[in-house]
């Protein structure tokens, strides 16, 4: 309880920008394309309500959902190649975060009344909008229109990966859940990842090998799906995916170290992560374009 005010900072960074951002984006939209306008909010609100009817996040976490998907969304049409061509919803950032969802909500269910008894589950509300902002907040800031201008003001990044830290965010949110409801419910003694030494199932910074394999795969899903629908290249897939890996491993060295000292609470270790993996694909980025390829 004493770090709640960790998961109140995290709201207060992603949730106004956010709700500035679709306002902004909305407007903009309407005046210069308002099918578009009009498709991207009737699609995210119908997110919303199916997060909501499914029970996967609170009233208040499916609003910050919401928010969010329609950032992302506007944005990634912004700069996406369908900007020259008919407005086509599957070719936004809608596609990979709905990839998110389904991963992680199935993730979530498979073997809940194992992780019932273990105390392990998640909560049957759903995720609050604290952690929704944590998860998802990090890809709607760097998706956003000041991150793509200050990319495109460097001239050292293609527009093709633009999105590559917001993506790379996403695939870290699904590995991170993936990783570690598979491991619950599958069973076998997870390791810390400092140590090595065997733990209790649940314990922070604790990693299984069924269940990092299955993070893995839950990262390079999104990011594939990303990719496909954004036409990225197979260098926006690599940078993606592996930047989701990365922020899977630091997230649980975060877990292990600053978390299990009490400094600090689940959604800033997760708000963290999420940073770390765009920040990592960032300086995949540049190394890309050092090396010419482009």
């Amino acid at each position: 309880m004493k770090l709640n005010w960790q998961s109140k900072l995290v709201l207060l960074a992603v949730l106004p920008f956010a709700g500035a951002e679709t306002v902004l984006l909305a407007h903009m939209w309407a005046v210069s394309d308002w099918p578009a306008a009009v498709g991207t909010l009737g699609l995210s609100l119908l997110f919303g309500l199916a997060v909501l009817q499914l029970r996967a996040a609170t009233p208040a976490g499916a609003f910050t959902g919401t928010a969010i998907a329609i950032c992302l969304c506007f944005s990634t049409m912004t700069f996406s190649p369908g900007k020259a061509v008919p407005y086509a919803p599957w070719r936004s950032a809608l596609i990979p975060l709905l990839a998110l969802f389904a991963l992680t909500f199935l993730a979530t269910r498979l073997g809940r009344e194992h992780k019932e008894r273990m105390g392990t589950a998640e909560r049957r509300q759903g995720r609050n909008a604290a952690q929704v902002a944590a998860n998802l907040g990090v890809a709607a800031i760097a998706c956003s229109d000041p991150a793509q201008a200050w990319l495109s003001g460097t001239g050292w990044f293609s527009p093709a990966l633009f999105f590559a830290p917001g993506l790379a965010a996403l695939a870290e949110a699904a590995a991170d859940t993936v990783s570690s409801e598979l491991g619950q419910a599958l069973g076998g003694r997870p390791r810390m990842l400092t140590t090595g030494r065997s733990v209790e199932p649940g314990t922070d910074g604790a990693l299984s090998f069924v269940g990092t394999l299955g993070g893995i795969a839950a990262a390079a899903i999104v990011a594939a799906v990303g990719c496909w629908v954004l036409s990225g290249g197979w260098a926006l897939f690599w940078i993606g995916s592996t930047g989701g890996v990365f922020g899977l491993f630091f997230d649980s060295l975060l877990g292990a170290t600053l978390e299990e000292r009490g400094w600090l609470n689940n959604d800033a270790v997760n708000f963290l992560s999420t940073a770390g993996a765009a920040a990592f694909a960032l300086l995949a980025m540049a190394v890309t374009a050092h090396f010419g390829a482009r």
